[in-house]
């Protein structure tokens, strides 16, 4: 594959007018020292304070800066998708746009993906300078997807990583699943994903641009992309196991009741009087709604234009 850069950085921001100067040439400064060829991507996501005024102004000062202006916020991995699209370098390297991610950086996450052969450079904020309503909720949130997911990185959210080309042009984002690229990597098939302490730095100008449903959003997220990765081209492995293992539950105490009525007699009530008949009533009736869910869901993968989407590493 022909690349036009070593290092294609991608840059998602909203409203960040003042620190989008000192980030540029903060960039420039170091990517020049290390002989790196490269590509700043800057994703305006419907900024209202001048940032793509700011964005064209450097595009005339530096032809290796490229940018996008979306009609308005749709959120960052809206806009981490178009940069992926666009990026053309060998490695992809992503960060935020408000100063706390130090381009200092760059070298060595450039050095993991190349010499390394690294799929995926996590950064880890080790030591953080946010506040304990931002730094508790990840570290649980960090918690659970390690859990699930089975990759151990200490921060999934960072938004400083690495990946190669061919990471970014296999994965799409939608929704907010920026949190959970990583994941997605792997159910790609890319396992080799590494970590890499980062200096995070104080926020210097602005204010977080992150809301309280970032709490609700990122649990639903992180199952979607468990689930999607298992089970994406195979629903009825999950619906019609969960729907059968429920209507057997359910069939076998109807059946243990009737046995019960007609044989033995023990309780002398009739058997709409007994809780367990309910219980296997609600079983069983699950069972059917949980498998025809998932006859559905085959249904509508068969008729999917990605269905037999398969990546392919090599071909001789």
């Amino acid at each position: 594959m022909n690349f036009q850069s070593q290092i294609s950085i991608v840059v998602p921001l909203y409203n960040e007018v003042e620190s989008l100067l000192e980030l540029h040439r903060w960039i420039k400064e170091v990517v020049l020292v290390n002989n790196l060829s490269y590509e700043i991507i800057f994703i305006d996501d419907g900024s209202k304070d001048g940032s793509w005024q700011l964005i064209e102004e450097l595009k005339q000062q530096d032809s290796n800066v490229h940018g996008i202006k979306f009609q308005r916020n749709y959120g960052k991995s809206a806009a981490l998708q178009k940069g992926f699209e666009l990026a053309s370098g060998r490695v992809v390297i992503t960060m935020d746009a408000d100063l706390q991610d130090s381009p200092e950086e760059l070298p060595e996450l450039y050095r993991m993906i190349v010499e390394d052969d690294f799929d995926v450079v996590s950064g880890w904020k080790k030591k953080r300078y946010d506040p304990i309503t931002k730094t508790f909720p990840t570290k649980l949130y960090n918690w659970a997807a390690r859990k699930l997911t089975g990759i151990y990185l200490h921060d999934f959210n960072c938004g400083l990583k690495a990946y190669k080309n061919e990471v970014v042009k296999s994965i799409e984002l939608y929704g907010d699943m920026h949190r959970y690229i990583p994941p997605l990597a792997k159910f790609a098939g890319f396992s080799k994903i590494g970590e890499k302490v980062v200096i995070h730095q104080a926020r210097k100008y602005g204010t977080t641009k992150f809301g309280m449903n970032r709490f609700l959003n990122g649990p639903l997220d992180l199952l979607s992309v468990v689930f999607m990765g298992k089970f994406g081209k195979k629903p009825m492995h999950f619906f019609g196991a969960l729907g059968a293992l429920m209507f057997v539950i359910g069939f076998g105490l109807f059946f243990y009741l009737a046995i019960d009525k007609l044989f033995i007699e023990t309780t002398g009530k009739l058997l709409a009087q007994r809780t367990e008949f309910f219980i296997a009533l609600v079983c069983m009736v699950l069972g059917v709604q949980f498998f025809l869910a998932g006859f559905i869901a085959e249904l509508i993968g068969r008729n999917s234009s990605t269905r037999n989407n398969y990546l392919i590493e090599k071909e001789i």
